[in-house]
């Protein structure tokens, strides 16, 4: 079997993938996050820093690395995102998520019958396990995990270096 260098984005961004920012921009950043962990919650407004500070030339894509053995609750977190983003919510749901606010799907005014149902019936869940997988076979290990333009961005020595790497990119092209 081929596989991928485990430092390159193993499954592209396509369609289904929940994403900001113009298809077109000439940088894109994936994150694979985890909505219980620390360190996502501190990268979310860096990340709407990015956003700002690189508008229309950065698109950013969210998917879902829960950490279960850390965080007994990202799993069903990850698939409540999904649940939201079925009814096109999937972005509030992610900022609620971050700022760990509860009722969240009431919040949203979401159609909470179906949102229950869903997370009931773990609809979205094979879609969160396809992320992990992709993230595993991409070489992420912990979260935040950051890919710009495919290749994986080390971040444990802070978020500027995310910033660096975007402008550097921007400059390639």
């Amino acid at each position: 079997m081929n596989r991928p260098h485990p430092f390159k984005l193993a499954v592209p961004v396509g369609p289904t993938d929940h994403a900001i920012g113009p298809s077109h921009a000439p940088v894109t950043v994936v994150e694979y996050g985890d909505f219980e962990c620390p360190n996502c919650r501190q990268a979310a407004p860096a990340v709407k820093l990015l956003l700002e500070r690189f508008a229309e030339r950065v698109r950013f894509v969210f998917r879902h690395f829960p950490l279960e053995e850390v965080h007994p609750h990202a799993l069903r977190a990850a698939e409540a995102a999904e649940c939201a983003g079925g009814q096109d919510k999937f972005w509030p749901m992610h900022d609620l998520l971050f700022e760990n606010q509860r009722r969240y799907a009431e919040r949203l005014e979401l159609d909470v019958a179906r949102f229950t149902a869903e997370m009931d019936d773990e609809i979205y869940l094979q879609r969160v396990r396809e992320h992990i997988a992709s993230g595993r076979q991409s070489g992420a290990r912990n979260t935040p995990t950051f890919f710009v333009n495919g290749s994986i961005h080390d971040v444990s020595y802070g978020l500027h270096g995310l910033f660096d790497a975007v402008e550097s990119a921007l400059h390639r092209k």
